[in-house]
């Protein structure tokens, strides 16, 4: 691993676009209740039950996530070059070791979960370890803590409490419409559920799109990290596409398995550019490598 102390320099333009996405959403969710509120829509109490529900998921989504993996945290003893590794690199994050988990699987992949850095666990699958040499492996889980580091679970789960909401009320306000919204002298009665539903729908659709975006914009961001954090992004380079030309040599079934982590992973567990890159929580591994390459070379002057 190189040594030399290269200083992280922030880069502004994903930055830019990283607060860009988080303002539109905002001012997408404001507009959306600001519609609801006009309409007389009784949205609170949809509100309550998404907060309830988006709750358990950032307490225990990584329990969740974990267990659809059957991934099992890892002693010391049990892992030492792993601990090794991410003992080295938490350090050099300033952040609190993770706990280390192993899930049995030989789809190449790793992941972060947890609500905070001492909550967090950093997870890597068998197929990963088999493939990557120690440096492209290191590379990886500087990206992983990176993630850990930027509370990107957090940010993500935060985003996604109105696009819930969006969600709930679609599905609910499809019924009131049709019957009136069991109070018909309500401001419009049953034209206002219609109306409501069909914000309902476009706010749901423009919000994820944003979400996604965003989740690209901090995949990148993760990259960025591993790179000033290891001082070898061509090593992440060589990682990622290693895992993505994998992927087509895994069968089917191993990567349908796989899909409660899909959001979580470095690299979906698909095969080829099957999503479209405006549908997909992650950029095209090829445009991922080619920045990471471009850092390389920038890191050597």
């Amino acid at each position: 691993m190189v040594t030399r102390n290269v200083p992280a320099t922030r880069d502004w333009g994903l930055t830019w676009r990283i607060w860009f996405v988080m303002s539109m959403l905002a001012a997408v969710y404001v507009l959306f209740i600001s519609i609801l509120s006009a309409l007389g829509i009784p949205w609170q109490g949809v509100a309550v039950m998404a907060g309830i529900m988006l709750f358990v998921q950032f307490f225990f989504s990584h329990k969740l996530v974990l267990w659809s993996m059957g991934a099992k945290v890892v002693s010391e003893a049990e892992a030492p070059k792993l601990h090794a590794m991410v003992a080295r690199l938490a350090t050099a994050a300033s952040l609190p070791k993770p706990k280390i988990a192993v899930a049995n699987t030989d789809v190449p992949n790793a992941f972060a979960t947890g609500r905070s850095a001492g909550s967090a666990v950093v997870c890597v699958t068998t197929g990963i370890q088999r493939r990557l040499t120690d440096d492209e492996l290191e590379a990886v889980l500087g990206h992983e803590l990176t993630h850990v580091k930027n509370k990107d679970v957090m940010v993500i789960t935060l985003a996604s409490f109105f696009a819930t909401v969006a969600s709930f009320l679609t599905q609910w306000l499809m019924w009131a419409s049709l019957f009136g919204g069991g109070n018909r002298d309500r401001r419009g009665g049953a034209g206002a559920f219609f109306v409501a539903y069909i914000v309902s729908m476009i706010v749901y659709f423009v919000a994820n799109l944003l979400i996604l975006a965003l989740s690209r914009y901090r995949e990148y961001a993760a990259d960025r990290g591993s790179a000033f954090l290891t001082r070898m992004p061509s090593k992440l380079a060589s990682a990622l596409g290693k895992i993505s030309g994998a992927m087509a040599r895994i069968p089917t079934e191993d990567l349908r398995k796989t899909q409660g982590a899909q959001a979580f992973f470095i690299v979906p567990a698909i095969k080829g550019d099957s999503i479209a890159e405006l549908f997909s929580s992650h950029p095209p591994t090829a445009k991922r490598i080619e920045k990471l390459m471009a850092l390389a070379q920038e890191l050597e002057h």
